[in-house]
């Protein structure tokens, strides 16, 4: 082919030099290819089609005699079979798309001694302007050429496949005639149904999502001779660039891929859990959607009660708390046809990567594990128990929101007095001093949806619990408690000097005195002389400094009945 070409061009040149020297008539086609493209991947041979412009004049004085541009029309025919004056049949030979070449033609290889039709007189020399737009040939076929690949390709089109690609379509000459670019918007079709073209029907065909092509489709497998209105002129060879993104087929079921799964999961999500899970949500070709990340806030959901899409709710069973995941769920699973808003086009296959921070049910009680034990354990904590505690909190996957080491002092409450949350209460009930446990409390017996300073909504928390100190209570209400049956009488174990007169200082010591000898109990963890004078001024009725025994029998007949602890 380099041979032809360059004896050509000698000829060219060697007819340019003859005709500049020796104006006489022309013997033979001169051509004057005074534009040829960088790029030439083809030529015209004998029975190719082409499709082209001309400006046609003659050679004596310039003068048009007919133009394909004025007619607003590329010109089409066959080279090489006698469908052309055999001057054009020639000149057009080896001539490439975008290529401009002006073509002599001599009378005897065009309409000769007679003319043509009173356009063309006797023994004209008529000359061509020529810009070829396309060649192609009956025997050609859809020329597929892949411009890049995924390294990964874990499927490929098939017939009966629904695609998404991004294109943009040209003519063989580099016109575009039309962008999916421009619209912002995918082509979405279905494959084997003749939806498309014949030749991108096979152009697209073993295609990965992420692949992209240049396919280049002959006019019989594009539009032939009707082209397209006025985008897809007739006998057009159409390229088409095509980025596929997105392809999934109607029985597609979910995929899930395990990505990571933590060690000793006990337990798996099952429809009616609650979960919090973070994720990452993309098309197939990698663009991004949507993420939790983003918001700084987990995606919570009931599992399996139609909350959430129906591949999702279906691939949120079986989920160890911890475990990563990917999932893929095909349109007909998530959004479908419509897709929603801006977010979500119509057709398209969603990919999550999630990741479960915890779960719970609303019927699950507060776990409690003792991790340690003290050997000797006579008391435990109860309600009215004054208690000091250490105490890390953390979610489920280990990130820890608070902890008593943070302070300069333990943790501090008296049980029963809600004070804490109701999880806690009863993960610190029941320990005795030195003794750890973890407890694990659900949503609901911590700080609900709505979550509090610092803990998300809905979460699980985890806490590790020491008890450092108790001291034994005395019911809400109560200032003093007897351990057992108190001195009967009273009156005359109050009166330490037996004067039947009972001051404060007095009353004092005897409270304190009891509460040494393990006797009685006072409300722990206020003063106790506050206490002790709150006591005495309940007793002196008449507030005359003293309590007497008859204010002392006054007080006992007003006790209710029902009472069943003492208190003086």
């Amino acid at each position: 082919m380099d041979l032809i070409i360059s004896s050509l061009l000698f000829f060219i040149y060697v007819t340019l030099v003859s005709v500049n020297c020796s104006p006489g008539p022309l013997s033979d086609v001169m051509v004057d290819r005074y534009y040829i493209p960088n790029l030439c991947p083809r030529e015209v041979q004998t029975e190719d089609f082409v499709r082209y412009h001309f400006n046609g004049s003659f050679y004596s004085d310039g003068k048009k005699f007919d133009s394909s541009h004025d007619r607003g029309k590329a010109f089409t025919s066959q080279v090489g079979l006698g469908r052309l004056i055999a001057g054009m049949d020639r000149g057009l030979q080896g001539m490439c798309v975008n290529e401009r070449r002006r073509i002599t033609v001599p009378p005897h290889l065009a309409f000769g001694s007679i003319g043509t039709g009173g356009v063309i007189p006797p023994d004209a020399v008529l000359v061509y302007d020529v810009l070829l737009l396309d060649i192609w040939n009956t025997e050609d076929k859809v020329q597929i050429r892949t411009i890049g690949k995924p390294a990964i390709c874990k499927r490929a089109t098939v017939a009966s496949d629904f695609v998404r690609y991004h294109y943009n379509g040209t003519l063989l000459s580099g016109e575009t005639f039309d962008s999916s670019y421009s619209k912002n918007a995918t082509y979405d079709t279905y494959l084997g149904q003749d939806d498309l073209i014949k030749g991108m029907e096979e152009g697209l065909l073993g295609m990965c999502v992420g692949e992209r092509r240049t396919i280049i489709v002959p006019p019989f497998l594009a539009y032939g001779e009707k082209g397209y209105g006025t985008i897809v002129p007739s006998q057009a060879t159409l390229v088409f660039e095509v980025l596929l993104v997105d392809v999934f087929n109607p029985k597609d079921d979910l995929i899930v891929e395990v990505k990571e799964v933590p060690e000793g999961c006990t337990r798996k999500t099952v429809t009616g859990d609650y979960i919090r899970y973070h994720y990452n949500g993309t098309f197939q070709d990698g663009t991004a959607f949507d993420s939790s990340y983003q918001r700084n806030s987990t995606y919570n959901t009931y599992i399996g009660m139609g909350y959430v899409i129906h591949g999702m709710d279906k691939a949120l069973q079986g989920l160890c708390i911890g475990e990563k995941r990917r999932i893929i769920i095909p349109p007909h699973m998530a959004y479908g046809e419509g897709g929603t808003g801006n977010l979500i086009p119509g057709s398209a296959v969603l990919v999550f990567d999630i990741h479960v921070i915890d779960f719970h049910n609303p019927k699950d009680p507060v776990q409690i594990k003792v991790t340690h034990k003290p050997q000797e354990c006579n008391v435990t904590s109860e309600a009215d128990d004054l208690i000091q505690y250490r105490y890390n909190c953390s979610l489920m996957d280990g990130t820890l929101l608070y902890s008593s080491d943070q302070y300069d002092s333990h943790s501090t409450t008296t049980l029963g007095a809600n004070k804490v949350i109701l999880g806690l209460e009863e993960g610190l009930s029941g320990m005795c001093v030195g003794e750890r446990r973890e407890v694990v409390i659900p949503p609901h017996s911590g700080h609900g949806e709505n979550g509090a300073g610092g803990v998300p909504g809905s979460a699980v928390l985890v806490f590790e619990l020491e008890l450092m100190e108790l001291q034994k209570g005395v019911p809400e209400g109560f200032m003093f408690v007897w351990l057992g049956d108190g001195p009967d009488p009273l009156f005359p174990a109050m009166d330490l000097n037996g004067d039947n007169e009972v001051p404060l200082e007095e009353f004092s010591s005897f409270i304190m005195i009891q509460v040494k000898e393990g006797k009685g109990r006072l409300r722990p963890g206020v003063d106790a002389d506050e206490v002790i004078k709150d006591m005495f001024n309940n007793l002196d009725h008449n507030k005359d400094g003293k309590i007497v025994e008859d204010e002392l029998k006054q007080e006992v007949d007003e006790e209710p009945k029902q009472a069943t602890r003492d208190e003086l």
